[in-house]
């Protein structure tokens, strides 16, 4: 008898593509603001733009007749970026609150609109 498997829930997270973000662990913590590529809700990841670079080697192919080695970014957790504040000048918490019938995200300490 085949059972189903349950569908991975997908993590509600407080990043989204194409914010700007800070890294506030690991090897890459650093205050300058980056740009997040990718989010992955069910694995709870992101790819950040110049974090986490690894090399992969790619086979010759159609397009690349010689192959060669390409640097990629590698998602890592959420837990380790927060979103970047203009006024404060680092990274802030984020909550979210109700703005005319839709959900905002407010920073904690400075109030700023993200959405």
């Amino acid at each position: 008898m085949l059972f189903n498997k349950p569908k991975p829930k997908r993590a509600s997270l407080h990043v989204k593509k194409g914010d700007k973000v800070v890294i506030t662990a690991g090897q890459y913590k650093s205050v300058e603001p980056r740009e997040v590529l990718k989010v992955d809700a069910i694995k709870r990841r992101v790819i950040v733009e110049g974090v986490n670079l690894r090399w992969k080697h790619q086979k010759p192919s159609q397009q690349n007749p010689k192959g060669g080695r390409v640097q990629m970014e590698q998602p890592i957790d959420v837990s380790n970026v927060l979103l970047f504040s203009e006024k404060l000048g680092k990274g802030t918490r984020t909550k979210i609150e109700l703005v005319e019938g839709k959900k905002v995200r407010v920073g904690v300490r400075c109030g700023t609109k993200f959405d």
